[in-house]
């Protein structure tokens, strides 16, 4: 008898999958022959992993490089101390910055790692009430109450499901889900360095040209824009924006910062009297 229920269980959900299935084509086949008429789909994100570390590593990086920069251009310094400044500030930033990306990955899986555990033990000792707020969560987003109560009423059949709806519906990550600390880390430092290195090029590439320090310092300004440019259509692909919008904005931000830059420096060293 078990075995017979469970047999017209298994063929009535897969009636209900297949009968699923002949909808989603048939509204496919509806919005192909719409053509123009029907709403397009939104343009889906690029999903990159490590994303994050690359733009905020990059992006920090060149501004920061390229304001050290100015500042010491500004100041009349020749390209020899650029050179020595900016590749030292650049490994001491690189590595502080990976640094801190490890930590901060860890922190965040430590913690999701706690919050799983005190989930864990909130659904065994305390299922009732656990229910009732995913209950009630389900119904701030809309749901119908009797379809909410379904919902977790299965979902309470399998503990360690309910523990990740828990996780989820307090907009945490289940610790297996998270991402590598070390890993995130490594990308910080290596996008670092390698972003980093853009506004310092010139005043290598340049040197058998040219001994003029305000023609390297335009290659730099030139190379730093280019790297700028290439992270703001990157930010745009993994995010779905207008690409010119996130090139003005990621440009705008450099910009800003190496104008501010330089007006330290030159007023340090005109106004202040700093030399040497």
């Amino acid at each position: 008898m078990a075995a017979e229920e469970t047999n017209i269980s298994t063929s009535t959900a897969t009636a209900w999958l297949l009968d699923e299935v002949d909808d989603i084509e048939e509204e496919r086949s509806e919005s192909f022959d719409n053509g123009a008429t029907g709403s397009s789909r939104p343009k889906e994100p690029w999903k990159a992993e490590y994303a994050k570390s690359i733009l905020y590593a990059g992006l920090d990086a060149i501004v920061t490089c390229f304001s050290l920069i100015s500042s010491v251009s500004a100041s009349r310094l020749t390209s020899a101390d650029v050179l020595v400044l900016g590749f030292a500030n650049l490994v001491a930033d690189g590595i502080s910055m990976g640094v801190g990306d490890f930590l901060s990955s860890s922190s965040e899986k430590d913690v999701a790692s706690k919050e799983m555990t005190v989930t864990e033990w909130d659904v065994t000792n305390h299922g009732g009430l656990e229910k009732m707020e995913l209950l009630q969560k389900y119904q701030a987003l809309g749901m119908d109450v009797d379809d909410a109560a379904t919902v977790v009423s299965i979902f309470a059949k399998y503990k360690d499901i309910l523990v990740q709806e828990k996780m989820m519906a307090h907009g945490r990550l289940p610790p297996e889900e998270a991402e590598k600390p070390w890993k995130n880390g490594l990308v910080t430092f290596v996008a670092f360095l390698v972003f980093g290195s853009a506004p310092l090029l010139s005043f290598i590439v340049l040197i058998p040209f040219t001994n003029n320090d305000l023609v390297k310092f335009a290659g730099a300004c030139i190379l730093s824009a280019v790297a700028l440019a290439l992270l703001g259509i990157a930010k745009a692909k993994i995010a779905g924006q207008n690409y010119a919008l996130s090139v003005a904005v990621t440009l705008f931000n450099g910009a800003a910062a190496a104008a501010a830059a330089y007006v330290v420096g030159w007023t340090l060293k005109n106004i202040a009297g700093l030399e040497g």
